[in-house]
């Protein structure tokens, strides 16, 4: 006999598509069945959503009776929403989960548990593992791995490199989320400098093009003048200075150049300089744009001035710099500018953090808070929380054409978070769910906790406990 589960979530106060209304949905199985404002008469709703399917016309109330249906048994739990908030889950477009080959310092589970926990549904991945996945077949192995491991929805890019052109032209544009080049070094020496390969790359990837941008001949120059003048004893604070705003503006001009020049879809990864926003399209809808730009959480909650308290747990590459960079940063949120806001989480050890400057990782967990982070700047006054389920949730899956997800929408994904905006809680080592056991927010107290966590459907975080029966899916993309 099939057995279908299912959820009733009422009188939530729902954020989606630029509104806030309180209202019910209904999940069956994977999808979700309905969405109406609470008090509307649901019989009617449902038959006119499912296009007239007696089934759900007739079988809302028995269902959350949990009463025998002719094709089986459907079971539904309801949940009474009341007071809290029910946004669609998280699209991260960039973390570093560390699988296959870095595992020491995280993988794909234990991240992809901590995603779940904090209201994340679906990552994207980036190349640097080990071995670097710059091939098809080496990009398939990964999402094997996944399939086995992974409590979120997944997807990988491919790396770019100076000679794997071939590789990059044969991407499946509906099977992968885009390709990644790495214009500055930075971690797993996977730069892409030769004018021809780059040039071959920004004509012919089938997909988006997501870039790392840092000039390495200015980063180097920087690095020798701060040798001279500290030898190998140089400060963290030092860090925005030699990775500096002049080497993400001049990379990104680069590439920005080059979009332009093929007409290539360009995605600047993490900015952290008020200079590099007028690069970026805007004054368009955001399926209209080419050369689009995500910010990451750590970039507009620290600035130059956390560096003497928290020192190498707030080292990322590009560097966290000016209060002026984080203003400008969030007021190109505000203004439509950056499209995306993500992590970029990179974990590494305690042990690896403590080390000089120049051996010590670049790189953060991050993405357990990333949510909670953008909700508490909400309730300081910084962001409208339709803003944030914007930029976190709905704009990740227009930009890269992500398969029904994304929004609170009848036949979706059920990918779905419900926060409680007045239960607070401290980070603390018992509570971080990453697999190095730190975070740069730790001794913060966040006023908004996530609840629960549905990923395609599946109560997978509930109150502070993983259901893990269930794994997440490959992400898919619909291109017109």
């Amino acid at each position: 006999m099939h057995e279908m589960k299912g959820f009733l979530i009422q009188h939530a106060t729902i954020v989606n598509e630029g509104k806030i209304f309180v209202g019910d949905v209904l999940v069956e199985g994977e999808k979700i069945v309905y969405v109406t404002p609470s008090g509307a008469n649901r019989a009617q709703g449902t038959e006119r959503r499912a296009q007239g399917t007696e089934r759900r016309a007739q079988g809302t109330e028995h269902r959350a009776q949990g009463t025998e249906r002719r094709d089986g048994v459907s079971r539904i739990q309801t949940i009474d929403a009341t007071g809290k908030f029910l946004l669609p889950g998280i699209i991260d477009d960039q973390v570093h989960f560390r699988d296959p080959g870095l595992t020491a310092k995280g993988d794909i589970y234990t991240e992809s548990r901590a995603a779940v926990a904090g209201g994340v549904t679906s990552f994207m991945d980036m190349p640097n593992t080990n071995p670097k996945t710059i091939t098809l077949e080496l990009l398939e192995e990964k999402f094997a791995i996944a399939a086995q491991k992974s409590l979120a929805n997944y997807t990988f890019f491919l790396g770019a490199t100076n000679d794997n052109l071939d590789e990059v032209r044969n991407i499946d544009p509906h099977k992968v989320c885009g390709v990644k080049v790495f214009m500055g070094a930075s971690t797993g020496n996977m730069l892409v400098d030769q004018k021809r390969a780059l040039e071959g790359i920004f004509s012919k990837s089938p997909v988006l093009i997501a870039i790392h941008s840092e000039d390495e001949e200015i980063i180097q120059a920087n690095i020798r003048s701060f040798r001279e003048r500290y030898g190998e004893d140089v400060p963290m604070e030092a860090h925005p200075l030699i990775r500096s705003a002049e080497a993400c503006l001049r990379s990104s001009e680069r590439a920005v150049a080059l979009a332009k020049e093929y007409g290539s879809r360009l995605h600047i990864l993490h900015l952290s300089t008020g200079l590099e926003l007028p690069l970026l399209d805007k004054g368009m809808p955001l399926r209209e744009k080419k050369i689009t730009g995500e910010v990451c959480v750590h970039h507009l909650w620290f600035n130059e001035g956390d560096y003497p308290r928290l020192g190498a747990k707030i080292k990322w590459n590009p560097a966290i710099k000016s209060r002026r960079d984080q203003l400008a940063l969030m007021a190109g949120v505000l203004d439509g500018t950056i499209d995306l806001i993500a992590t970029d989480h990179a974990p590494h050890l305690l042990e690896e953090k403590a080390n000089p400057y120049f051996s010590c990782p670049s790189g953060g967990p991050l993405i357990q808070h990333s949510l909670v982070a953008m909700l508490e700047m909400h309730l300081q006054g910084h962001i409208p929380l339709e803003m944030v389920v914007q930029k976190m949730a709905h704009n990740p899956a227009e930009l890269f054409r992500i398969e029904k997800r994304g929004y609170i929408r009848e036949g979706y994904f059920a990918d779905l978070v419900l926060v409680d905006m007045q239960a607070p809680w401290e980070v603390t080592p018992e509570n971080i769910l990453y697999k190095c056991g730190w975070s740069p927010f730790e001794g913060e107290t966040f006023r908004s906790t996530v609840e629960s966590t549905w990923v395609n459907g599946h109560l997978a975080w509930h109150q502070g406990n993983l259901d893990e029966a269930h794994k997440g899916q490959r992400l898919s993309f619909h291109h017109e």
